[in-house]
């Protein structure tokens, strides 16, 4: 892996997305999950649109960042958010991340506290060592649309109707040239084994923003009592019948949740 080059893009590949409100404070900055790209908060693009600007990015290695000169771990993609948000001039952002981006949200929000307004982190990673990690090595490999939909089904809860152009739509994507094996490369860092690599919870608590995380007791991605016991400064929400795919399953549950978050500017 090599540092980003001189002509290298300024910033990841962003879906920005204006507010009709004119004075709507700092914007909401989304961060998809393993395997995702920015498509995956379109719906929650729009429900936020009438308070808030958002952006989406792909995070390197995904979408149309597939090619981004370094890819890695969550701190990588980290160090890529934070320059983005530099080169965009966003000094002040309220950060939503689901799982992987979850974890790459909270070490933006660690390393530098006074750009991130509030956090809201959606079955995040990196909140204790248990990881399907079977499953997601799988759905990294996987490029057809028949073995993409039985392991898409496992991130959703159990009662949840998979939508078919899902799967279609994903096998579609990992069919590029280099997608699979950049994935793979991906998992393989933040992995470690069997278990995933985990987040200083008390540092986390002491951070000076709002925090709420929300989380499906159906997750079998990310077990639910991940987020039991939290410290009392972060604020915890479990939905029932919920699976990993919290903001593709209560999608206006979460813009809430979001919205309750941000208004603090």
């Amino acid at each position: 892996m090599t540092d980003q080059s001189s002509d290298a893009p300024m910033h990841l590949p962003v879906r920005d997305q204006a507010s009709t409100d004119p004075d709507t404070g700092a914007p909401i900055v989304l961060l998809h999950g393993f395997g995702g790209d920015k498509q995956t908060w379109i719906n929650i693009q729009t429900g936020l649109a009438s308070a808030k600007r958002s952006l989406a990015f792909d995070l390197p290695g995904h979408g149309d960042a597939l090619g981004w000169p370094r890819i890695g771990n969550a701190g990588v993609s980290a160090k890529a958010v934070a320059r983005s948000l530099e080169a965009l001039g966003l000094t002040r952002v309220h950060l939503v991340g689901h799982s992987m981006g979850g974890a790459i949200a909270a070490l933006i929000a660690l390393r530098d506290p006074e750009l991130v307004a509030s956090m809201t982190l959606l079955a995040p990673g990196g909140f204790g060592p248990e990881i399907n990690h079977r499953l997601l090595r799988r759905y990294a490999a996987a490029t057809d649309p028949d073995t993409m939909e039985t392991l898409l089904e496992q991130f959703f809860g159990w009662e949840f109707k998979l939508p078919k152009f899902l799967a279609r739509t994903a096998a579609e994507s990992r069919a590029r040239p280099g997608a699979a094996a950049t994935l793979e490369t991906i998992a393989g860092e933040i992995i470690d084994g069997s278990v995933q690599k985990t987040l200083p919870r008390g540092e986390l608590a002491a951070l000076p923003m709002p925090i709420k995380v929300v989380w499906g007791t159906q997750d079998r991605v990310l077990p639910t009592r991940q987020a039991h016991k939290l410290p009392g400064t972060v604020a915890t929400h479990i939905f029932e019948r919920v699976g990993h795919m919290v903001h593709l399953e209560i999608p206006q549950e979460t813009i809430r949740l979001i919205l309750q978050n941000a208004a603090t500017d």
